[in-house]
């Protein structure tokens, strides 16, 4: 991933923001030396990001599309109220299994749920409201994504979508997932259910509030 801004700024950005709990930091060290493509981890600055949006809203209930090696999840959980439930999907048994390794040795990761398989057959088997979800995973299935956690977010609910500018990509889309992203960023900004604002942290976040 090409970054949007300087590495300097990114430097700076990292040491303004404040670091994440030594679990974490343990988590991001195993996932770059352990992991194909690390740069998918989310990072301190959005992770921290995504605690702050948890602690602002007081969700009872998080979807997650995208796991990876569980360094948002437990972002969120962080955030989270003993008694509020993330549900987290992924296909990837690698980085289920260290995902969980890190969940099992956090104060947060009982809160936490790993439903492995098609993100999609989880989120239609979906019994309650959503109140907040994070959206991290195959690109091309994005806008499918969009439209069935929104159809299930509660009024006020919160839809968060990591990668939206696809390193600059979306100026000129050339592959099927950087269309897919464009695509969706047409729809939500002339989506009547919803208001947004497109933010140019880390690779693009778009955050989305049902009305």
């Amino acid at each position: 991933m090409k970054p949007l801004v300087s590495d300097a700024i990114e430097r700076y950005a990292l040491h303004a923001t404040k670091a994440e709990p030594e679990l974490l930091q343990r988590l991001d060290a195993a996932t770059q030396a352990h992991m194909a493509y690390p740069q998918m981890l989310t990072g301190r600055v959005e992770g921290r990001f995504l605690k702050l949006i948890v602690q602002l809203l007081q969700p009872k209930f998080i979807l997650e599309v995208g796991m990876f090696t569980g360094y948002s999840a437990l972002s969120m959980a962080e955030g989270l109220a003993a008694d509020g439930k993330l549900v987290t999907c992924d296909i990837d048994p690698k980085a289920q299994a260290m995902a969980q390794a890190a969940f099992d040795a956090s104060v947060h990761g009982k809160k936490i749920e790993i439903r492995m398989g098609p993100a999609l057959e989880t989120i239609r088997q979906l019994d309650r409201a959503i109140d907040l979800a994070f959206i991290d995973a195959d690109k091309e299935t994005y806008p499918v994504y969009y439209e069935e956690i929104l159809r299930r977010t509660r009024s006020g609910g919160v839809l968060v979508l990591d990668n939206m500018l696809m390193s600059g990509g979306v100026l000129d889309p050339q592959d099927t997932g950087t269309r897919a992203i464009a695509e969706l960023n047409d729809i939500i900004v002339h989506d009547t259910r919803v208001e947004n604002v497109l933010l140019t942290v880390r690779d693009g976040v778009q955050l989305v509030r049902k009305k």
